[in-house]
């Protein structure tokens, strides 16, 4: 293949996104994608299907999922990206496991709180929204409260009043700690990148990362700036990292993006890391 163009971050609705595989891929397959890859919050449930239409569109899937991390020495989130594991994931799902526990148990409380100030949440319908993805998100929640678009200040304020700051929805669950995301990612077999460091500012803990078997850092994201990218490249430099990047699209549960607008650096070489 000549033309190599990937987007490896996307998200679908088996975990927070609003399309499915299926709407995803045509979007990437229309905007010239080569290779894709759907990094689900901690869930590898969609590969099965993901597989399947990657070989059905003509289009190479590399194995992707985004585990929702913490840096507990600087107490900040540090979100992980694993590339390229073995498909039954054994060492990434039982470290996920219990994170996806305590986000449904979570959100479930959170419609409750909701519904204490005036709403009328329904707590089934909300679940029926959110399959296949088996864990509710925020975003499922405020579907069901406003038909505002994600970027409208009607929703930013809802939201914010909601679940942030003192929001009867306020509050977050416990994250898994970096290292562990890591070497679960390594155990599988695959390739451990950290996601978006300028949007979380995860910059710090990279270097400790790589003696956990840290492989990688994310350079293309619509939120990094010019001096994201001096960062992320100098430190691919001296620890010998793969840049990755991607749209971090999640449909109309998230920024406006087109699938393939922002994609991997050095495609042919970083692409073939990661198979």
């Amino acid at each position: 293949m000549l033309h190599m163009k990937a987007d490896l971050h996307v998200h679908s609705h088996y975990s927070d996104g609003s399309d499915s595989v299926e709407e995803v891929m045509k979007q990437a397959k229309a905007n010239g994608v080569t290779h894709l890859s759907f990094v689900d919050h901690d869930t590898v449930d969609g590969l099965p299907e993901i597989i399947m239409l990657g070989e059905k569109n003509g289009m190479e899937v590399i194995p992707g999922i985004e585990i929702s991390a913490y840096d507990f020495k600087r107490e900040r989130k540090v979100h992980v990206l694993g590339f390229h594991y073995r498909p039954e994931a054994v060492h990434i799902q039982a470290v996920c496991q219990p994170i996806l526990n305590r986000r449904q148990q979570h959100s479930l409380w959170q419609i409750e709180q909701i519904n204490t100030v005036g709403y009328e949440l329904d707590a089934e319908a909300i679940l029926e929204t959110a399959w296949p993805s088996k864990t509710v998100y925020k975003q499922h929640i405020m579907s069901h409260l406003t038909k505002a678009d994600y970027s409208s200040q009607a929703y930013k304020a809802l939201y914010k009043r909601l679940f942030k700051h003192e929001g009867v929805a306020s509050g977050d669950i416990e994250y898994l700690d970096a290292f562990t995301a890591v070497e679960a990612i390594v155990a599988d077999g695959g390739i451990a990148v950290v996601a978006h460091p300028g949007q979380l500012d995860s910059y710090d803990i990279i270097p400790e990362l790589v003696e956990a078997g840290l492989g990688g850092v994310e350079r293309n994201h619509p939120d990094h700036t010019d001096e994201d990218y001096q960062k992320v490249e100098a430190l691919a430099k001296r620890y010998n990292l793969v840049m990755t990047g991607g749209t971090d699209y999640h449909g109309s549960f998230g920024a406006v993006v087109e699938v393939g607008s922002c994609t991997s650096p050095s495609l042919r070489s970083r692409v073939q890391e990661l198979r």
